[in-house]
Parts: structure tokens; C-alpha cells; sequence
């Protein structure tokens, strides 16, 4: 009897010792998929190669450049973050097998930083049936913001509010109603020409023309020969950087010299260097701020930020946009992982990237998440081409139609 009395007490100090513990302190029982003592995987599945090839790799060599900076200062509450990523090519079948691997075979903890609407679209199933969570998208497509889900956190802003905001300045500050829409025939197309026509129909208008090519082509004759015929002011583009630059280069050596749009998934800096002199006056919407702009590195640490890690860790690389984004994206992993803490696991994760509120990211607007909002940022920034470089554009009354000379006016 007294024998069992004395495992009795044991068992009763035991219990009093487990419960009075704090979790979030104690790793050793974590199994939680992608989670060690000394490591936490992450998993990302695009393109690395191929005609979006440029976006993929620069999203992913931002990420890394903050990630790398976070491994040697000894990671996150002492664990190493590694990712694992695959090259989909921009390729929806070869995407949804990487994210499979990923999942099953290399049992990461998140995904991170995929790359386009079709490609990404295909996983949202696998997301559901697994519930692992997958931060940073680089697309704005509304597929991956309603219905709401609880796994997908979006940080940039969406195509429907780039353009949105295109069509108030063509209508409000130019005047324009003939405005037709170039898209890629896909889910990422076809979700940027339904937020150009929600956004025109605000004003009772709606797109003049609307010519497409099929993705991974530079298909694009029939298209502009329809908007040409319909003499179109403006063409608000949802393409990536091969097809939108033929387009562009082709309707300018018919004559056919419209304001030209196109949304930040274009990538900016190899439409720049495809187009050469013919990019000039072409605007495009971006979701973080130009990296090379003086006003840029003067006053947003961020982006100083930015330049000097990437450059440290991809010395090759010229710092752009879309590696900006991806570092954006990492500082937002990073912060969800420090809140979540030492015992991690997927819930505790998503609820500390909710905890998220008016976090400054040294960029112009800060960074706010919530229970039901799970899109952190929701600024477009308005640049131009001029002179082989972007700059920031703000004085909407000194665009002119046509292949005139366009005077951007810098701000911070």
C-alpha cells in the first residue's frame, strides 16, 4: 500500500510538472512535419526556368537573401531555416507534382513564394486536404483571396486593386473610355481582364477589345490585330514579359501607339531590357516599391535593407522588383515563426501571423493581418518606363497618348 502511495505521488508531481510547464518552450515532443530541434523546412514549388523563368528565380533568390541572414544570426528560436525548392517551369502539372513531393516525400512545414495563378491554382486542393499553409504568393488573383482560407496568407496586393487603380487614373485624371485589355488565356489572365471589367463597369464603361495568347507562347498577332481595329487609347496588359514586349514592339511598328499597361507580374526589368527604347512611356503597377529609385534608398530602410543583403548573398544579380517581393516575403515568414514560438506547429503558426498588425516591413505602408484578412499589404505603386529605367510616376497630366516623350515625376 505504502508502495503505491509513493507512484501515486510521483504520478501527481509528474502531472502538476507537465501541466504548469510552458509549451512553446519545449521541442522535444514536436511532430509536427518539417519541424526539428534544429531545423524547420519549407517547400516551394516555381519557375525557375522557362519564360517566367526570370520571376521565379529572383523570387527566390529574395527570399533566400533574407533567409541566409537569418540562418547566420542562429535562426528561429534556435532552428535553422532550409528550403527546399523544385522548378515547375511555369507548367500547372509539373507544379501540382512538386507540391505533392513536397508534401508527402520531403514533409516540409509550409509552403513559401510560388510563383503564378495557374500554376498555384492546382494546389489549392492539396492545400485543403493537408492543411499545411502556404505564405507569399507572387500573383494577385482573387482565386487565392475568396473564398477565404484560413492555410493561404497573400502579403502583396491583388490584380483586381492594380487594376482598379489604372482604370480610375485613365477614366478620372485622362479621360480615356476606350480602353481594351491583353490578356494571357489562363486563370491569371482571365482574372485580370474580370477586375479591368469590374473596375470599368464602375464608370459604365467596359473594355473596347479583348485579345489573348495561349501561355507559353508569343502568340499574339490576332490579339492586337482586334484591339488595333478598335482603336483602342489604352491597353491594360495581363501577360508576362515575352508576350506583352512582342505585343508592344509590334503595335508600335504599326502605328499603333495607345497608353500601355501592365501589372506587376509582368516583371518589369526584363520587359525593360526586351523592349529597349520601345518601352518607353509604358506604365506598370507595382506592389513594393522600385528598388532603384533614389527616392527608394534615401528614405526607406527597407529597400536599403533590401540591396545590401541581396547583393551579399547573389552578388550576380542586379536587385529588381520581383527579389524585393520575395524578400518581403521571407521578413513575413520570419515573423510569423519568432511570434509562433519554440514549440511550432501550423495552427500556432497562422494564428501568430494573424497576431501581425501595422508591422513596418522599411517600405512606404506597413503590414496588417487579422482573423479574416489574410493579405498584408494593399498599396499600388504607379511606375514608368523612360530612358531604359523606371521611374515613379505620380502627375497623371503629363502623359500623353501616343510615342511622345513622357515626363515621370519622382516621390518618396
Amino acid at each position: 500500500m505504502r508502495i503505491i502511495r509513493i507512484f501515486l505521488g510521483f504520478l501527481l508531481v509528474g502531472l502538476f510538472l507537465a501541466c504548469s510547464h510552458n509549451v512553446n518552450d519545449d521541442p522535444v515532443h514536436n511532430d509536427t512535419p518539417g519541424v526539428s530541434d534544429s531545423e524547420i523546412l519549407i517547400g516551394s514549388s516555381l519557375a525557375l526556368t522557362g519564360h517566367a523563368g526570370f520571376l521565379g528565380t529572383q523570387t527566390l533568390n529574395g527570399a533566400l537573401s533574407y533567409i541566409n541572414h537569418i540562418n547566420e544570426q542562429g535562426g528561429v528560436h534556435g532552428r535553422k531555416i532550409r528550403v527546399i525548392a523544385y522548378d515547375d517551369g511555369y507548367d500547372p502539372p509539373r507544379c501540382l507534382a512538386n507540391t505533392q513531393k513536397l508534401i508527402v516525400e520531403d514533409q516540409v512545414f509550409a509552403l513559401f513564394s510560388y510563383v503564378g495563378t495557374p500554376t498555384t491554382v492546382k494546389i489549392l486542393p492539396l492545400i485543403e486536404q493537408a492543411q499545411v499553409p502556404l505564405l507569399g504568393i507572387f500573383s494577385g488573383a482573387n482565386a487565392f483571396r475568396e473564398p477565404f482560407n484560413r492555410n493561404i496568407v497573400n502579403i502583396r496586393a491583388s490584380y483586381y486593386q492594380e487594376t482598379q487603380e489604372v482604370v480610375r487614373h485613365f477614366v478620372e485624371d485622362l479621360g480615356l473610355t476606350k480602353i481594351a485589355v491583353f490578356y494571357q488565356y489562363d486563370a491569371y489572365g482571365f482574372d485580370g481582364l474580370k477586375g479591368t471589367e469590374l473596375a470599368l463597369r464602375y464608370y459604365d464603361l467596359a473594355p473596347v477589345a479583348r485579345g489573348s495568347y495561349t501561355r507559353g507562347t508569343q502568340d499574339v498577332e490576332e490579339g492586337l490585330e482586334m484591339i488595333m481595329e478598335s482603336q483602342a487609347e489604352a491597353v491594360i496588359m495581363i501577360g508576362t514579359y515575352d508576350a506583352c514586349a512582342k505585343f508592344i514592339r509590334q503595335a508600335r511598328s504599326q502605328g499603333f501607339s495607345p497608353l500601355f499597361h501592365n501589372v506587376s507580374f509582368v516583371g518589369s526589368e526584363e520587359l525593360i531590357r526586351i523592349l529597349g527604347r520601345d518601352g518607353d512611356g509604358v506604365i506598370i503597377t507595382q506592389v513594393v516599391p522600385p528598388p532603384d529609385s533614389l527616392e527608394s534608398q534615401a528614405l526607406l530602410w527597407g529597400v536599403v535593407e533590401y540591396l545590401e543583403r541581396h547583393r551579399r548573398a547573389f552578388p550576380e544579380d542586379k536587385p529588381n522588383l520581383v527579389a524585393l517581393e520575395g524578400y518581403i516575403n521571407a521578413k513575413v515568414l520570419v515573423e510569423g515563426l519568432r511570434r509562433a514560438g519554440r514549440n511550432l506547429n501550423r495552427a500556432r503558426f497562422i494564428d501568430a501571423v494573424q497576431s501581425i498588425q501595422n508591422f513596418s516591413l522599411g517600405i512606404a505602408n506597413t503590414l496588417t493581418f487579422g482573423p479574416t484578412n489574410h493579405q498584408g499589404l494593399g498599396r499600388v505603386y504607379f511606375t514608368i518606363i523612360q530612358d531604359g529605367r523606371l521611374d515613379i510616376l505620380t502627375d497623371w497630366e503629363k502623359l500623353t497618348l501616343g510615342s511622345q516623350p513622357v515626363e515621370p515625376v519622382d516621390c518618396p
